[in-house]
Parts: structure tokens; C-alpha cells; sequence
């Protein structure tokens, strides 16, 4: 029979041992990658803040990212539309949307840029950008939601994040820690304002745009019909000629819808949709 001793030792040998293991794993990780990185401990750790893993980005960093990337945008590459009765209709518009999208439990920012191009863009945790240009291009409310339900898909598809990663690989702002946030916002800026999105990613923010849009109540014709409209103009806009393959989506989006359903849904009355037009716009 053991006595007392004999169990206190094996008991306090049963939690040292793995101690003693986790020690000596996390000095070797530690050493190889100073001695890698050539990062003194001390600074490693308080820069510890600053590193970002892109292959394992939390919802809380992508949106912290997200908002330098947009003060970057509004500081120095786009200029809001002064005009809040515009604001608060896009607003209105994305938010609708947002709840009804495949990610709806992050905060979206959705603003009016002052630029008569036919124009949408996002960046990664929640930001919506739409030209003024792209409002008055759309026939109908439907049209108009149908874009920014594109755009959310890219959000909800976290594509702006895949993007980046590619970017900061061939950039060579990554390593084997992470990479510097600074770093990760301009390649966000660049990313968003000219950068086109992969053909896949495309293809996943029509199907997803299409789903928000349904579940908003918005006519589902309103995506095919603005895609067409802007694929015969006699030059292409900003917003399809950054994109692969538009005759394609369209195409594409048509297969996944029901011809039965195209009509069924809010946001075609084009009369009230111009009225709010030149209201907001004027």
C-alpha cells in the first residue's frame, strides 16, 4: 500500500511533467522565430498588437482594419457627398439589406461618394460605397439595392480578406508571425479602389446578393435587368468593367432564378424611385 509520501510525489510529478514539456515547446517556438525574424523577445511582444494573422483574421480585427482603411478612403481617395437626405436613403436601403444578408451580425456603413462614375465598391468589415453616379444610373429602387446586395456579398464572402492575404504575400508583408496593420491598409486601399475582384469571388457575390435581395422583399429583376443595361451601354462603367466575365453573371444569375419570381417583390416603380432622385441628388 502506497503511503502519503509516495502519493503527494507521484501526484506533483503527474502535473510538473507536462509544465515542464509546454516550457520548453514555447522557447523553442519562440527562438526560431526571433532568430528567424531577427525580433529581439521584448519588442516581439509589444508589437504583439500590431501583428495580424491573415489566415485566422477575427471579426474584431477585420472591422478595426476596416475603419482605417475607410478614414484612408474618405481622408485622401473619395470625397462624400454632402447631402444627408442621400445618406440617409442609401442608409436605409443597406441596412434592410444587411439584416437580410449572409453576415448579418457585424455593424455596415453604408456612404455616398460625390463621383458621377457608375460606381460600387466595399471594403472588409462592413464598409459600402455607392457614386452618386451609380444612383442615378438605376431605373428603380431594385436596381440600386441589387448593386449594394453585390457588395455585401463580397463582405459576407470575406473576399476583401482573401485578397489581402494574396497581396501581402506577393508584397512580402507577411511572415511567418503575421503582418503589420499599417501595412495591411494601404493594401486595403489599393484593393478597393482598383483591384478586381477573382472571377470566383464574383460569381459567389452575385448568388449572394441575389439571396439578400430576395429575403429584403426586392424584385430579383432588378439585378438582371441593371447588369444588362450597363453590359450594352456603349462603354462599359467602372463597375462591370473592373469585373470578369459580366455576360456570363448574367447568365449565371438568370439560371439561379425563377422567371415566375422575377417580378415578385418590392422596388420597381421607377416614377417613385426618380422623384427620390432628384430629391437627394439635387
Amino acid at each position: 500500500m502506497l503511503n502519503r509520501f509516495s502519493i503527494t510525489r507521484s501526484l506533483r510529478h503527474r502535473w510538473l511533467y507536462p509544465v515542464i514539456s509546454i516550457t520548453l515547446t514555447l522557447s523553442i517556438v519562440l527562438s526560431s522565430t526571433i532568430a528567424t525574424l531577427a525580433i529581439p523577445l521584448p519588442e516581439l511582444i509589444f508589437r504583439g498588437v500590431q501583428v495580424i494573422q491573415l489566415s485566422n483574421l477575427s471579426a474584431r480585427q477585420e472591422m478595426a482594419i476596416g475603419e482605417q482603411i475607410n478614414q484612408e478612403l474618405l481622408s485622401k481617395q473619395v470625397k462624400l457627398f454632402r447631402n444627408q437626405d442621400a445618406q440617409n436613403y442609401i442608409n436605409q436601403i443597406g441596412q434592410r439589406l444587411a439584416q437580410a444578408s449572409d453576415r448579418p451580425n457585424i455593424p455596415y456603413t453604408f456612404q455616398v461618394i460625390d463621383d458621377r462614375n457608375v460606381n460600387a465598391f466595399a471594403t472588409m468589415g462592413g464598409f459600402v460605397y455607392i457614386h452618386t453616379g451609380l444612383i442615378a444610373a438605376a431605373d428603380n429602387e431594385a436596381e440600386l439595392a441589387s448593386v449594394m446586395a453585390h457588395e455585401i456579398g463580397h463582405i459576407a464572402g470575406r473576399h476583401a480578406i482573401k485578397q489581402m492575404r494574396q497581396a501581402a504575400i506577393a508584397a512580402g508583408v507577411a511572415t511567418a508571425v503575421g503582418a503589420d496593420q499599417n501595412k495591411l491598409v494601404q493594401i486595403g486601399v489599393e484593393l478597393a479602389l482598383n483591384r478586381p475582384k477573382s472571377r470566383e469571388a464574383e460569381y459567389e457575390a452575385d448568388r449572394m446578393g441575389l439571396g439578400t435581395l430576395i429575403r429584403a422583399g426586392y424584385a430579383p429583376r432588378g439585378a438582371v435587368d441593371f447588369m444588362a443595361k450597363l453590359l450594352k451601354s456603349g462603354s462599359p462603367p467602372t463597375i462591370i468593367s473592373t469585373h470578369p466575365a459580366t455576360g456570363d453573371r448574367i447568365s449565371a444569375m438568370q439560371r439561379l432564378l425563377d422567371p415566375s419570381m422575377l417580378n415578385s417583390g418590392y422596388g420597381l416603380d421607377s416614377n417613385s424611385y426618380r422623384a427620390t432622385v432628384e430629391r437627394i441628388l439635387s
